[in-house]
């Protein structure tokens, strides 16, 4: 990534642990989303390099990607 902020929604789709916006916001609306171990409800939520953002998903399994690290959504 580079030194521009990314959205939450955008981040959460550019990383593949959400297949679409939709999917993305639905999560986020729901609670489902936490940035840096905080439950984040704002889908325009700017995020900064190193910022840890975690996804609960429908299995109950959590998901996580750190902003500006590399991420495989299949790992």
């Amino acid at each position: 990534m580079s030194d521009d902020p990314i959205r939450l929604g955008q981040f959460l789709k550019y990383t593949g642990l959400a297949d679409t916006g939709g999917e993305a916001r639905e999560w986020i609306q729901a609670g489902l989303v936490t940035v840096d171990g905080e439950v984040e409800t704002r889908r325009g939520r700017q995020l900064a390099d190193g910022m840890r953002v975690g996804v609960t998903m429908p299995d109950g399994s959590v998901r996580e990607a750190v902003v500006g690290e590399e991420y495989d959504p299949f790992a």
